[in-house]
């Protein structure tokens, strides 16, 4: 059974992209691989953010994974910054990486902007993001193309780590995830949705069930009148994708159904398919959210487990650079 690692990061809420997107598929493979979720706060610290918030939607992000079908008991799921080996980690790896290799990512550049206020954590964050995954001898990483280039760092880090002071870490494999409702911003439908984004294009998992209609029902189309999911109609397409991954029925299926009555009919259609399909995991979160306990004793639970990984994986690597042992 391959190990296999996934984080989130705590920067808002999830939405229905998310849930659609990766989250679903999270829930299917519990069963079929030795999986470790990470809500990964350290991340979430690299750019600004109000720390009152911080603890809060740390909790929130976790209790929306288990109400959405994560389970403590089949998986391995905690917040990273209860497991020290995280940073720890990172910094032995900062000690292989190069300032060449971080300097090229493009992430860094694409949120930095070119500013000198940047912070190194943001500049580092790949090195902590190998550490994430290196910690736990993890054998497969799924990754989106926004991450592939720091999953390549993180094999490259771990080859020539192994190389220099011999084989410590497992080098795992990238894997595409199953192909998934890819589901973009409502008012800009050219865009992913985003936690970090108030846009009104966003359908959060816990709004109200009068906001996620209304906002479905706003959403940009086009000057046309013909559903269909083609490239140059984003927009039509999105609430398409939409409306099949939330009721399990084809694409084609749905053009022929509204092929005659215009854009009202389906967002009407999809604000109700989106109410019904997010009714169950908003029930539970609400069920989790009075005994708020419940989620912090099975998050304490899965740093443990996760605790002893990363220890097991600490002590080589500690071995293998020849720090002085404690005693």
């Amino acid at each position: 059974m391959a190990r296999v690692f996934s984080g989130v990061k705590p920067t808002g809420e999830l939405h229905l992209g998310n849930l659609l997107g990766a989250v679903r598929h999270w829930v299917a493979q519990q069963d079929q691989d030795d999986t470790i979720f990470c809500v990964v706060d350290l991340h979430a610290m690299t750019i600004p953010y109000e720390a009152p918030e911080m603890a809060d939607l740390t909790w929130k992000t976790a209790a929306m994974l288990i109400a959405a079908g994560l389970d403590p008991n089949r998986c391995t799921l905690f917040v990273q910054s209860h497991v020290p080996q995280h940073t720890e980690l990172t910094w032995t790896l900062n000690c292989v990486a190069t300032f060449g290799e971080l300097n090229r990512m493009t992430q860094f550049k694409e949120k930095s902007g070119g500013q000198e206020s940047v912070s190194v954590g943001l500049f580092d964050y790949p090195v902590l993001m190998a550490a994430d995954i290196l910690a736990y001898d993890t054998d497969k990483v799924p990754v989106g193309d926004d991450q592939r280039q720091h999953l390549e760092l993180t094999r490259d880090v771990a080859i020539r780590f192994n190389h220099r002071f011999g084989d410590t870490f497992v080098v795992p494999e990238a894997t595409v995830p199953p192909v998934g409702a890819r589901i973009m911003d409502l008012q800009d439908p050219t865009s992913k949705m985003s936690k970090s984004s108030a846009s009104p294009g966003t359908v959060a998992l816990l709004d109200d069930e009068k906001v996620i209609t209304k906002r479905i029902r706003s959403a940009v189309t086009d000057s046309e009148t013909e559903v269909r999911h083609a490239p140059e109609k984003p927009g039509v397409s999105n609430l398409l994708e939409i409306l099949a991954a939330t009721t399990g029925r084809g694409i084609k299926d749905l053009e022929g159904e509204f092929a005659s009555g215009g854009y009202g009919p389906l967002k009407d259609t999809a604000a109700e398919a989106v109410v019904e399909f997010l009714r169950p995991l908003r029930e539970r979160y609400a069920e989790l959210d009075k005994d708020r306990e419940q989620v912090t004793k099975q998050l304490a639970l899965g740093a443990q487990k996760a605790e002893a990984m990363a220890t097991k994986v600490m002590e080589r690597v500690r071995k293998a650079t020849g720090l002085l042992p404690r005693g």
